[in-house]
């Protein structure tokens, strides 16, 4: 028995082996434990961890021990100091970042997934899950059949995989192998707008293709794309000699939720032989909402396309899916070749024996992950529990959230609209005639707003406007918290006018 001395009997518990040998089996009881706090913690009763700092604080900085306290020990502590005083994601009156608290089943598939299936490899039903569960995610987003996909960890990685297929199947164009030999020093470009995410200058940046040459291109009044922008840039570069590599639109912004005009942006990318790269990482599962599924009309067009599980879906973060229209461009742009204690680990699938004697669906080679949990088990749980129509209305809801909101500024005398609601978010502020400086005041009440109140809006700057900025995709969320948004930015806006300068 581990940590035991030699003379010692394999029926004996002695010190060493309850202190040093870690806990592997009573997951119930464990977890159980772990379930209830949870419980306790998306009821909202412990309110904001800053609120006790200095307590969890001492209670968690210490030295690293010699000695560990053992598997309850751990889970007392968890309970007692750790979970109480987490993020408030879970918050109904959460909506600053697109990403929220995940919903119940997803985290029992996580946790599942954790022991049952660590990795995604090898001949098991977590295998299968990873490719069933891609297709229907892509079926759900009515992405074009013949699409395939790989689980990344976020919009970030899924961005850096798709415009590293554009790279290779454009330079592959040009003669040139970028995966294989590298880039041969000539002029490339990449297209995006000014309102599309960084993480596309971040994966320019990382391929080689540089921060420099994404061409941000200029938006309308609606902060979509402006395609006769797009047009003349890419008409110059082209008479200048630089290789489009991709043009990149975005299927709603993080912003606004602005989708840019998918058809004429995918024409004009097809017209100067440019990869066309659909950014739906918040906003592709809003096609569900037929009073909008018109806006992304020109999405058979795209090349690759990504969606994040863990932003609308409420997947727990770290899922997210790019999908190509041929899935061997990715193998060629990050196959890291063969290895042999890899590969000769196994034998021939088609006369399997065990499921170790495959690796199953080879992701490994489809994008810039070895190591890799199955994520797949938890978007799959996602759509087996509500089902497409589940997921139908949850997108209508939260986009009916972002029109209530928009329709209560527009009735106000203090609350302004800065940009109408496409899918689930709305940007507004509070106004006042008589108030000069409506950035300044907006800043300090949307300070007041999160540090004094339940609801956690982001901010932004809209047309050079300071912004509140909401996004509904909160599962905990309902109208009442949202009519409480803004009534509370009403009332904290009426309390800083009365104390604001007056124009000069």
């Amino acid at each position: 028995m581990y940590g035991l001395p030699h003379h010692a009997s394999s029926n004996a518990r002695t010190r060493v082996d309850l202190v040093h040998a870690p806990e592997t089996n009573d997951f119930s009881a464990r977890l159980g434990r772990i379930g209830a706090e949870l419980d306790r913690f998306a009821d909202g009763r412990y309110g904001d961890a800053l609120e006790r700092r200095e307590e969890w604080t001492d209670a968690l900085t210490r030295a690293l021990p010699d000695e560990g306290i053992g598997a309850d020990g751990v889970v007392d502590e968890l309970e007692r100091v750790v979970i109480p005083n987490g993020m408030r994601l879970a918050d109904p009156g959460f909506w600053g970042w697109i990403t929220v608290a995940p919903t119940t089943v997803p985290i029992a598939a996580s946790a599942a997934a954790a022991l049952a299936s660590p990795q995604r490899y090898t001949l098991t039903a977590f295998n299968l899950l990873e490719e069933l569960s891609l297709d229907w995610l892509a079926e759900l987003c009515r992405l074009p059949s013949e699409m395939k996909g790989v689980y990344s960890s976020g919009g970030s990685v899924a961005n850096l995989v798709a415009l590293g297929a554009a790279r290779q199947w454009a330079l592959e164009r040009a003669g040139i192998d970028p995966a294989a030999d590298g880039l041969d020093g000539r002029e490339i470009a990449v297209y995006t707008s000014t309102e599309a995410h960084h993480t596309v200058q971040r994966s320019a940046a990382v391929l080689g293709i540089g921060r420099a040459n994404v061409r941000l291109i200029a938006t309308d009044d609606h902060q979509r794309m402006d395609v006769d922008a797009l047009r003349e840039t890419m008409r110059k570069d082209v008479a200048d000699d630089v290789l489009p590599i991709a043009v990149v639109a975005a299927a709603g912004t993080t912003n606004t939720g602005a989708i840019d005009p998918l058809r004429t942006v995918g024409e004009i990318a097809r017209e100067h032989g440019a990869w066309f790269h659909v950014d739906g990482a918040y906003g592709l599962p809003g096609i569900l909402d037929e009073r909008i599924e018109q806006l992304f009309d020109g999405l058979d067009l795209a090349d690759s396309a990504i969606v994040d599980p863990h932003k609308w879906l409420r997947a727990p973060v770290g899922i997210a899916a790019t999908f190509v229209r041929d899935r061997s461009v990715l193998h060629r742009a990050f196959t890291q070749e063969e290895s042999p204690y890899l590969e000769g680990s196994f034998g021939d699938a088609a006369e399997a024996r065990s499921s170790l004697d495959g690796m199953g669906i080879p992701y490994a080679d489809f994008g810039v992950e070895l190591s890799a949990p199955a994520r797949g088990v938890v978007v799959w749980s996602i759509l087996r529990e509500v089902g497409r129509e589940g997921v139908r209305a949850q997108i209508r809801r939260d986009n009916d959230f972002a029109r209530h909101l928009a329709q209560r500024a527009c009735e106000s005398d203090s609350l302004e609209v800065l940009a109408e609601p496409t899918l689930s978010i709305c940007c507004f502020r509070y106004t006042a005639r008589e108030v000069d400086d409506l950035d300044a005041l907006n800043a300090r009440l949307f300070r007041r707003l999160v540090q004094e109140t339940p609801f956690l809006p982001s901010a932004t700057v809209v047309d050079g406007k300071f912004a509140i900025r909401p996004c509904f995709i909160n599962a905990r969320t309902r109208v009442d918290d949202v009519d409480g948004l803004a009534d509370a930015v009403t009332r904290i806006g009426d309390e800083l006018r009365a104390t604001a300068p007056a124009p000069a």
